[in-house]
């Protein structure tokens, strides 16, 4: 039997820890041997998290890059936006892996990460190195590399329903909105007034209206896809559901293409993520619904063209703590390490 890989998570006590904590348990080439929580150490996982009693019950370590060299291989990040700045750096001098799930290594431009993030930008040249880890686009820059920065929840619903139009040309890029809707998971696990029951049962609302974090992530990502500059608009709301996104994404037809069917258009999709497993393009006058991917990785994704407007409606669903977080840091680990993709992520999605 070949001897398992060590993985260490830090910041395991918030959502997307415990989510990793779940997937990594079920991964047939790895072992979690370090939980970690600054504010916790010493006291066990299954404390905070009673549903891992009997499953994981690691004591919570202290965060020490030098501990961790001997505990772990492999070492997911699921900090707060600022820390990993921090402690990224230290992880890779001791020769571990790092696969990053905040904000603080997306955005290639430090001064742009100041701006929209309101923290002091990582070292540029591990802003270089960082791969941006969405995994059906740039899964072959995954592969060997020892740093993924992972894709933010919005943008890796938003991104794979617009890249196969964008690279082929079939829509113009200055005219996409972005209408987006997530689940209160995405919010983390502390405490804030929005997400109290009360505010947020039977409610529905915008928020960070034009001000976003994940609009440069995914005005970089649609820049480099189409060899020019995109800017978008980008609109999200918080729904009164635990997990979930739903992006509807909005753009007009070039010239030349708004003659093309639903039809037309879902073959192209579907072409375009040719064996990439996690991403289900539906059949023409099909739309996914968040429910259909609860708990799973996958990405599902319906197009409707309208000729009277000549625009195309994309939707595209997800599950804002896999695909949207810890699935796709789990698929990022098994590009990484030239494994099967989909290694601990045949997950049918919970239904109903």
């Amino acid at each position: 039997m070949a001897e398992l890989l060590r993985a260490a998570v830090i910041g395991s006590t918030g959502y997307g820890g415990v989510e990793l904590i779940r997937l990594l348990g079920t991964h047939p080439n790895v072992a979690i041997t370090s939980v970690v929580s600054s504010s916790q150490a010493g006291q066990s996982i299954a404390d905070g998290y009673p549903h891992l009693q009997n499953v994981l019950e690691l004591p919570l370590d202290a965060i020490d890059p030098a501990l961790l060299k001997e505990k772990a291989d492999v070492v997911f990040l699921a900090t707060p936006h600022g820390i990993s700045a921090e402690l990224a750096p230290k992880l890779l001098e001791q020769g571990l892996k790092v696969i990053d799930l905040s904000g603080d290594f997306r955005l290639k431009s430090g001064a742009l990460y100041e701006q929209w993030y309101k923290h002091k930008p990582a070292d540029a040249a591990l802003l270089e190195k960082a791969v941006y880890g969405l995994a059906e686009v740039f899964g072959d820059q995954v592969v060997g590399a020892d740093f993924i920065s992972n894709p933010g929840c919005y943008p890796t619903a938003t991104l794979l329903g617009l890249i196969p139009a964008v690279q082929a040309g079939w829509i113009d890029p200055t005219t996409i909105i972005v209408d987006a809707k997530t689940g209160v998971s995405g919010g983390g696990r502390g405490l804030s007034q929005l997400f109290h029951y009360s505010e947020i049962n039977e409610n529905f609302l915008a928020y960070k209206v034009n001000k976003h974090q994940h609009t440069p992530e995914i005005e970089q990502a649609l820049s480099w896809v189409s060899g020019s500059p995109v800017t978008m608009t980008f609109t999200t709301h918080l729904v009164p559901m635990t997990r979930g996104i739903m992006a509807t994404l909005y753009a007009s037809m070039v010239s030349g293409k708004a003659g093309k069917s639903d039809e037309e258009w879902a073959e192209l999709y579907k072409q375009y993520y040719e064996g990439r497993r996690f991403v289900r393009v539906r059949k023409p006058g099909k739309y996914p619904a968040t429910k259909e991917v609860w708990g799973s990785n996958f990405c599902d994704i319906g197009i409707s063209v309208d000729a009277r407007t000549n625009r195309v409606t994309i939707i595209s669903a997800i599950d804002n703590l896999v695909k949207g977080a810890a699935g796709q840091a789990v698929q990022n680990l098994n590009l990484m390490m030239g494994w099967d993709e989909g290694l601990g992520l045949q997950l049918t999605p919970v239904y109903p």
